[in-house]
């Protein structure tokens, strides 16, 4: 069955998203209004080193008022590479420059109100560059042992989908 967005009408816009209102046609004729939220992608990046260990961030997020591990993520400005803001985010918010990234895979975490895809990448190798120039964004940043991702994510340490998703990928791709 499929939904048909007849129109959108601007609500509210910033330099991160907008918010739209769809005039949307169900499949029996009948419409109904859904506001959706259009945001930019969405570029994220980690390192896994030779000890199979991969770079995390620990975080709070007060929006959810949750603490868990993260990957570097950061939206991609207009006319940049999304490897490349992968990259850059990841050097911003850890210190680490990743050496040449590998696209993971792409996720859209809540692709029932927002058209939001997050592209996210990984490296073998990293350099420290020094500390974080966006270290008010985690509390502290660790080498994590690839092993530990499944139970980590089984107890909640892990709240976002998108990094779930990603973290048990390179946990399979890395250790079987």
């Amino acid at each position: 069955m499929r939904w048909n967005n007849l129109s959108e009408k601007p609500v509210y816009a910033n330099p991160w998203f907008r918010v739209n209102l769809a005039d949307v046609e169900l499949p029996d004729g009948r419409h109904l209004d859904h506001y959706l939220i259009r945001m930019r992608p969405v570029a994220v990046a980690t390192v896994v080193n030779e000890a199979h260990e991969v770079l995390l961030l620990w975080r709070h997020r007060f929006i959810t008022d949750t603490w868990g591990w993260e990957l570097a993520a950061g939206v991609v400005e207009d006319g940049e590479d999304i490897a490349a803001a992968a990259a850059r985010e990841m050097e911003e918010e850890t210190g680490w420059r990743p050496g040449p990234l590998h696209h993971l895979l792409t996720v859209e975490p809540s692709n029932g109100l927002t058209d939001a895809r997050h592209h996210i990448y990984w490296s073998e190798e990293g350099e420290y560059t020094g500390l974080p120039q966006d270290g008010f964004e985690s509390d502290r940043r660790e080498w994590v042992p690839l092993k530990l991702v499944p139970d980590m994510v089984a107890r909640g340490e892990v709240p976002a989908a998108n990094m779930a998703a990603a973290l048990l990928m390179l946990h399979h791709l890395r250790l079987g």
